[in-house]
């Protein structure tokens, strides 16, 4: 390797050492960013932030679940999970009903009428939120969405990691 070549090696190597630093900042950042965020909606709607969560999840969801799904979806124990659907239930934003296949199940659904007021809600926000957006191409968008599901799906694991007892 010629000087030169090893030179821009080098260069290229602290630019990317330097990156990665940004964006651990930037995440860093923008987490705390979002959970603020999260707790303000919460304190809005006077839910929990975990609850707000759960409903948003529950909003994405095409039928209802039973509360066995409310805790894979939020990584509670069964136990809270429950104590969760009975805060939201209490809130007037779900109800519990009879899974008619199978009577001993029970779902949760949401209360199509809160779940369109809490729609409501973000499409108000969503304006600002878009506006984000507008100046990127679709490849820098497609860069953005495969980011977001790889840090959900890593997210995932590491919960159940720390839940494990894994870091100590």
């Amino acid at each position: 390797m010629t000087g030169s070549k090893k030179a821009g090696s080098k260069k290229a190597e602290r630019e990317r050492a330097t990156l990665l630093d940004e964006l651990s900042v930037a995440s860093r950042r923008y987490m705390a960013s979002y959970a603020l965020f999260n707790q303000a909606v919460a304190d809005h709607l006077q839910l929990h932030p975990t609850d707000l969560q759960c409903l948003n999840l529950l909003s994405l969801e095409a039928k209802p679940v039973t509360t066995g799904r409310i805790a894979e979806l939020t990584g509670l124990t069964t136990g809270s999970a429950t104590r969760l659907v009975d805060r939201l239930e209490r809130a007037g934003y779900v109800v519990r009903e009879r899974d008619a296949a199978d009577r001993r199940r029970v779902l949760v659904a949401t209360v199509p009428e809160k779940i369109a007021e809490f729609g409501r809600l973000w499409d108000r926000m969503a304006a600002g939120w878009n506006g984000i957006f507008e100046e990127l191409g679709n490849d820098e968008l497609a860069v953005l969405v495969g980011h977001m599901r790889r840090t959900v799906e890593f997210s995932a694991q590491q919960v159940t990691r720390l839940r494990g007892g894994e870091f100590g």
